[in-house]
């Protein structure tokens, strides 16, 4: 599943609609710093420019992180280089939020644009800086505690990868320093429906006249988003006036942070596996896991596999059967006693390597063709389910395949259900799913990278 932002996407009639519909909480906007990050100059003001003119308004500190210049909005453009790109939208970003507020501090840390995920360090510390101190350059010792700020970001789930990167950083520092932090949808409203919004954790900002009028004012500074750059094909605009339609509102909208359990730990699986054993799930004994494996082996599009990684590998009955499909395959499982059932399974093979790793932090460096999710996600929080899918879609190869199988019934102990998984999987824009297989037991999916082809087109079947 793709979008693309020539599309005409969902009608803000719809939109608005079922928004009147929802009685949503306002937004807290009692803080003594707002610290707003966006991925590209613009985010910022379509998502947060009425809450940054009124904080500013009020005389509350206003500092802006730009991750990147943007450079990469225009690739096809026959008129302009990524280098005067890159210098034009910060010029405009600089004249958007001087229009929201004479006050507002930006510092633009010139990333390049679709790579933050290769600069998460540059981006957290220039957060957490800004959340201590608020950009400034006062000695650690005078800053501000971290609770007293009110940090904004890209959504994680917005569908573009930068956003989720930067979304990400910024969930990371303000859970480590204690702040509060905030999200604001950008794409959400131009590829989804109301039933893709998560409405239990939205709040809303409802703006004043003043306000809308300056978000208004800093919204038509980007130009180079909002207008053509030239009548010259490469050169159309990003943000067609339906587009533009979802931040004309006079309100703006932000997700909480989700408050699903956290992810299991280590200690769960050492419990578990010193209960129940070296077969706890019944993997060799039960005709449900051995049917349920020759379904995922069977829904595998390619013969053979160059590189595969296995996430939650545990006792290694898959990943022996992984290992004739792969030229090099790497298992990884977060507790020892399951690897070492593992160990004694595959023997001393080169082709595979077992390792130790609590996903999705440890997460293991190199790109795969394969990727093996199988009864795994429902493990984690929802926070580091969308990291996880993040890390899955930047380490799978362009013409890879991402398989993913959960069971569907619920588990008391597990903080996610696998249907919520492969939501989440759903929602990846970057995806593309190639298999869907639903029972009422599990749910089996295959997805591919953005140039992966059918089985039929890759074998010559079809050109």
């Amino acid at each position: 599943m793709s979008f693309s932002h020539r599309d005409p996407g969902t009608p803000e009639a719809v939109w608005r609609a079922a928004i009147d519909d929802r009685d949503l909480a306002p937004l807290d906007e009692d803080v003594e710093r707002l610290v707003v990050v966006a991925a590209h100059p613009d985010d910022e003001t379509l998502g947060a420019g009425g809450l940054m003119a009124r904080t500013a308004r009020r005389g509350v500190p206003v500092t802006v992180l730009i991750a990147t210049d943007g450079e990469g909005s225009h690739p096809g453009s026959p008129t302009y280089t990524p280098a005067r790109l890159a210098a034009l939208r910060r010029r405009e970003a600089t004249e958007a939020l001087a229009r929201l507020g004479g006050t507002i501090r930006t510092v633009f840390l010139g990333l390049p644009d679709g790579r933050t995920d290769e600069h998460r360090d540059t981006i957290r510390a220039a957060v957490r800086d800004a959340v201590l101190t608020g950009g400034s350059a006062r000695e650690s010792a005078d800053a501000s505690p971290a609770g007293d700020a009110l940090v904004i970001a890209p959504w994680t789930g917005d569908g573009h990868r930068d956003h989720r990167v930067v979304g990400e950083v910024v969930a990371g520092v303000c859970d480590e320093l204690g702040a509060r932090s905030r999200f604001f949808p950008i794409w959400l409203w131009h590829w989804g429906l109301p039933a893709d919004a998560p409405w239990d954790d939205l709040e809303i900002v409802r703006l004043d006249a003043s306000s809308t009028a300056a978000k208004d004012a800093a919204t038509r500074a980007h130009r180079s988003q909002t207008e053509p750059l030239s009548a010259a094909p490469g050169d159309e605009v990003m943000l067609h006036a339906g587009m533009q339609s979802h931040f004309d509102r006079p309100f703006e909208i932000f997700v909480r942070p989700s408050r699903s359990a956290p992810s299991l730990p280590q200690e769960f699986f050492d419990a578990f596996y010193d209960r129940n054993g070296d077969d706890p799930w019944g993997f060799d004994s039960r005709w449900y896991e051995q049917r349920k494996r020759a379904a995922t082996l069977a829904s595998l599009p390619r013969r053979r596999y160059r590189s595969g990684l296995e996430l939650g590998c545990s006792t290694g009955a898959l990943t022996a059967q992984l290992a004739e499909r792969t030229d090099h395959l790497l298992a990884l499982d977060i507790a020892d006693a399951p690897l070492a059932a593992a160990r004694r399974r595959l023997g001393d093979r080169a082709d595979v390597r077992l390792e130790r790793a609590a996903l999705p932090h440890e997460w293991p460096t190199g790109t795969y063709d394969l990727i093996v999710l199988s009864e795994v996600g429902y493990y984690w929080s929802e926070a580091d389910l969308v990291a996880a899918v993040g890390r899955m879609t930047s380490s799978l190869t362009p013409d890879g395949h991402l398989i993913a199988c959960h069971w569907r019934h619920p588990v008391a102990e597990y903080p996610l259900s696998g249907d919520r998984v492969h939501a989440a999987l759903a929602a990846e824009k970057t995806l593309t799913r190639l298999v869907l297989h639903l029972e009422d037991d599990f749910l089996l999916e295959v997805y591919a990278g953005p140039s992966a082809r059918s089985v039929a087109v890759e074998t010559g079947i079809l050109a």
